[in-house]
């Protein structure tokens, strides 16, 4: 077992902030016919939009990583083909999973339409374009896809269905990889004493520092939601101690401001309960269990137990910390 703290300073300069965009569609754009990007700014109020193009899928990612994506368009004229073995290539990493795929072809021949019904995107348009129906689809796709895969609607991240697949599928290929379980330490008594509005931010903040910094430092990872304050998140086991130090220090630097100065100089809240009794609870802190995955296990069952007496031990300790377990299951 490896234990963990603060230490005197960042390992690496703080990520940078992936980028949301709240009230503009953002989407990535492959664009074989060349004009795609005027008909998507043409849709009923969706002039704002922010389009991405790229060509590959690496530039793919690195969009992926800076933006959250609303959906993924792909606009082709004859090389049908290429879209569907694109659209495959984006649905076998589950770290695109929240953004829908959708291809979009002008002029096909009715064997490409059947071509195209029949692929995996998660919706094939064809014909003359209309804005106002493309931006009818999307919506319905959009909510279908949120729907079906069990996104975390606070912090838009996969959920417990997609992170079982994840590490069922790296189990199934014999990887060895750590499986971090992150947990936010007093968050029942913050949400209690300043409301869910501000609970809810708390937790989009955290869920953005754990994605921004996985991002930067182990691109190739997986971040998830388990649900409230539980995060889930996968790495290479090279990356555990650079990634966990930093988000517990970019954590630690940040979360203070979510308190009133009066908490924050006091490092504590206050409050009554019903029965009227004074209570005092610390500012929040983060606890992150380590878990090393080989062979030795075959789902995510046998690594819960051993993940929940690893975080029981680490809520233990003051302050922010991540603890390592080496030691094969038990």
């Amino acid at each position: 077992m490896k234990a963990a703290a603060n230490g005197p300073a960042l390992l690496v300069p703080p990520p940078t902030v992936r980028l949301t965009h709240p009230s503009k569609n953002c989407i990535a754009l492959y664009d074989e016919v060349g004009n795609a990007t005027g008909l998507v700014l043409g849709v009923p109020g969706w002039q704002d939009t922010i389009v991405f193009k790229f060509q590959k899928m690496d530039d793919l990612f690195k969009i992926t990583h800076r933006h959250k994506l609303d959906f993924i368009l792909i606009s082709v004229d004859k090389s049908l083909n290429e879209a569907i073995k694109l659209v495959r290539q984006i649905e076998s990493q589950l770290s695109l999973a929240t953004a829908p795929s959708i291809i979009y072809q002008k002029n096909p021949t009715r064997e490409q339409i059947k071509q195209g019904l029949a692929s995996s995107a998660d919706d094939y348009i064809w014909g003359e374009w209309d804005g106002e129906i493309f931006q009818l689809r999307v919506k319905m796709i959009r909510e279908r896809t949120q729907r079906d895969i069990g996104v975390n609607p606070t912090s838009q991240l996969p959920g417990p269905i997609l992170i079982e697949q994840e590490i069922n599928h790296r189990l199934a290929t014999h990887q060895e990889f750590a499986v971090c379980y992150l947990d936010i330490d007093n968050f029942k008594a913050y949400n209690d004493y300043r409301g869910y509005v501000y609970g809810d931010r708390t937790i989009r903040l955290v869920a953005h520092i754990i994605r921004d910094v996985v991002a930067d430092l182990s691109p190739a990872s997986f971040v998830g939601h388990i649900g409230g304050d539980d995060f889930m998140f996968l790495l290479p086991v090279a990356h555990v101690d650079p990634v966990c130090s930093n988000i517990v220090k970019i954590y630690d630097r940040i979360i203070p401001s979510r308190y009133e100065e009066d908490d924050r100089n006091r490092g504590q809240i206050v409050s009554v309960n019903r029965r009227g009794e004074r209570e005092v609870y610390p500012l929040m802190t983060i606890s992150i269990a380590v878990l090393i995955a080989n062979s030795t296990f075959t789902h995510l069952g046998e690594m819960s137990h051993m993940l929940a007496d690893l975080k029981s031990y680490i809520k233990s300790l003051s302050g922010s910390n991540y603890v390592i377990e080496r030691r094969k299951k038990y």
